[in-house]
């Protein structure tokens, strides 16, 4: 069965993934957009509604792609009006937005599933496999880039906040998925420079992640490396290719369809905005 999916959201991001996935099918149908910019849904070649409720009229589920504020507050209308909701990392701007968004997911009863890009690639799978193998005891994440330097993705929120609200969400979800779930982290650095974590494991377990989005020049791939008693695990961005997306379309589907919930869920999109408000507060 194809679900019916509303877009929210306009953007870079939405016109060159989210729309055009959504669009291909076969487990979606994109049923319609509403944005801001009522000239920048057109682009999307859905229909295009004027009112945020009239595209829920006609969906059974709404896909984000809006900054963490605006997805705070709308993804609440959504829950509420009995939507399933595909939302985009981070949860929100901030720990209370998160939490108000996760309870009324909670309360409404809906299903609900981040998009962490990698943690659906088909590479990432392999490697987490791999990982509970090797008797991990420690690893490492480097997400590195320019992009708060120009282009499509150095936007208003991204420049104020930096990379521990963009990639940190990736970043700490590997290692969390590899590692066990996070109990601690220290941080250091400048949120719009360079920030170092510091995270502590539930298994015993410590690992360290670099995160920046404003080096200039070329930049290595971002990566995960794990290291445990029998051995060591990696994966890097390039090996990501480009089946995550819609293995993570096709899942939401299968959520929506079945009901329940999904092990990447707005609950684990909270508790990664947990960690990184706990980093947060100790960046100043």
């Amino acid at each position: 069965m194809t679900i019916s999916v509303g877009l929210v959201g306009a953007g870079p991001w939405a016109e060159m993934v989210h729309a055009p996935t959504l669009a291909a099918g076969p487990h979606t149908r994109l049923a319609g957009v509403w944005a801001r910019r009522p000239e920048a849904a057109a682009r999307l070649g859905a229909p295009v509604f004027e009112r945020i409720e009239e595209l829920f009229d006609v969906c059974e589920a709404v896909v984000f792609s809006v900054p963490p504020a605006v997805q705070a507050e709308l993804g609440i209308l959504a829950a509420k009006a009995g939507k399933a909701l595909l939302l985009e990392k981070p949860l929100a701007a901030d720990l209370d937005g998160a939490r108000r968004l996760a309870d009324a997911v909670g309360e409404a009863g809906v299903a609900s599933q981040m998009c962490l890009t990698w943690r659906y690639a088909a590479a990432t799978r392999a490697f987490l496999a791999r990982v509970s193998a090797i008797e991990p005891f420690g690893g490492y994440a480097a997400n590195i880039s320019g992009a708060l330097l120009g282009g499509h993705f150095a936007t208003p929120w991204r420049l104020e906040r930096g990379a521990i609200l963009d990639v940190g969400p990736h970043m700490i979800d590997m290692l969390d998925a590899a590692l066990g779930a996070v109990t601690g982290v220290r941080a250091h650095g400048n949120p719009t420079g360079w920030v170092g974590l510091l995270l502590e494991h539930e298994t015993g377990a410590v690992s360290e992640a670099s995160l920046c989005m404003s080096a200039p020049g070329p930049t290595p791939p971002s990566r995960v490396e794990v290291y445990g008693r029998l051995g060591s695990e990696s994966v890097d961005g390039d090996a990501l290719g480009s089946d995550g997306f819609p293995t993570m379309v096709a899942e939401f589907a299968a959520t929506v369809r079945r009901g329940g919930g999904h092990p990447l869920d707005a609950a684990h999109g909270l508790r990664l905005q947990e960690i990184i408000a706990a980093a947060e507060a100790q960046l100043g």
